[in-house]
C-alpha cells in the first residue's frame, strides 16, 4: 500500500472527528476536513475547511479533488431517515463521487453492529445502516480498515491498554460490551491509514486497564483480514442476506461494484 498523503475527514466536528483531525495534523498528513459551516468549525489551525453537504454527490466531488485518503466519523442520531443520509449516505456519496479511483480509507462504525435485535436498531435501523455502509467500502475495491468502536468514554481514565476483537461477538447494547476512550478511536482511524497489516480488516475496538501501547502495528498483524469478495467482516454472523436489502442499496452496491470493475 502507498501512505496517503492528502485525507478527507468526514464527520470532522463530531467528538471523535476533531480528535482525528488534530491526530492527522501531528502525523504530518496534509487536512482537508468537511465541515457544515466554516465559520462555526473550530477545528485545529492547519486543516483545509472545506464547506459542503455530505448527502450531496456534487460536494463530494469538489471535497474530493487531489485527495488520496478519507477517514470517516460522522454519524447521526437524530431519525431513521437521517441515519441513512447520513450513516450510509455519505460513504454512498463519497464512492460514487470517487468513480472508482482509489483511495485508503478508515471507516468508523460500531460494536455489536451485527445485533439487529435491539430497541435502537428496530426503531432506527441505526446498526442495519451502517453495516450496509461497511459493505460499499468492501465492495468498492479500495484499501480500507474498518473500526467498530465500542462505547465512547464509559471506561476508567487508567484503561488505556487497546484490545482489538473480531467477530462481533460482544452484543448486550450496553457499556458492558467494552468501552475506549475517543481519543483512542481517533489514533486507531489515523494509525490504520500508513499500516500495511491494518489493510482490509474489520474489528472491534475497546480499551481495558493498562497502559496505551505505542505501536499499533502488532495489534493490526494479529487480525484476519476480511474474505476478499466478502461484503461481511471475516467472522461476521451470516444474518444479513441481499434478500433482505432494500432495492435502493442493491442498486448502490452494483453501482459501486461496476466502477471497481
Amino acid at each position: 500500500m502507498t501512505r496517503p498523503s492528502f485525507v478527507l475527514f468526514v464527520g470532522a466536528t463530531g467528538s471523535v472527528g476533531r480528535l482525528a483531525v488534530a491526530e492527522a495534523l501531528r502525523r504530518g498528513y496534509r487536512v482537508r476536513a468537511m465541515v457544515r459551516d466554516i465559520s462555526h468549525a473550530g477545528l485545529p489551525q492547519g486543516a483545509e475547511l472545506f464547506e459542503g453537504d455530505l448527502t450531496s454527490v456534487e460536494s463530494f466531488t469538489r471535497a474530493l479533488d487531489g485527495i488520496d485518503g478519507i477517514v470517516f466519523t460522522m454519524g447521526s442520531h437524530v431519525s431513521a431517515a437521517m441515519i441513512e443520509r447520513v450513516d450510509y449516505g455519505a460513504v454512498r456519496n463519497a464512492l460514487i463521487a470517487l468513480n472508482g479511483r482509489k483511495v485508503r480509507i478508515s471507516l468508523m462504525t460500531a460494536i455489536g453492529i451485527t445485533n439487529m435485535d435491539t430497541p435502537r436498531n428496530r426503531q432506527y435501523r441505526n446498526h442495519d445502516w451502517k453495516r450496509r455502509s461497511e459493505r460499499l467500502v468492501r465492495a468498492s475495491g479500495n484499501e480500507y480498515t474498518i473500526v467498530r468502536p465500542g462505547w465512547f468514554d464509559y471506561g476508567s481514565p487508567d484503561d488505556r491498554r487497546l484490545v482489538l476483537l473480531q467477530g462481533d461477538s460482544r452484543r448486550t447494547g450496553s457499556p458492558t460490551d467494552g468501552a475506549v476512550p475517543r481519543d483512542q478511536i481517533a489514533r486507531t482511524l489515523v494509525d490504520a491509514l500508513d499500516c500495511p497489516d491494518a489493510t482490509g480488516k474489520t474489528f472491534e475496538l475497546i480499551a481495558e486497564h493498562g497502559d496505551e501501547q505505542p505501536d499499533l502495528t502488532p495489534l493490526f498483524a494479529a487480525l484476519e483480514p476480511d474474505f476478499p469478495g466478502s461484503l461481511d467482516g471475516v467472522h461476521d454472523d451470516d444474518n444479513f442476506p441481499p434478500s433482505a436489502q432494500p432495492e435502493r442499496v442493491l442498486a448502490d452496491l452494483r453501482r459501486i461494484q461496476t466502477m471497481n470493475a
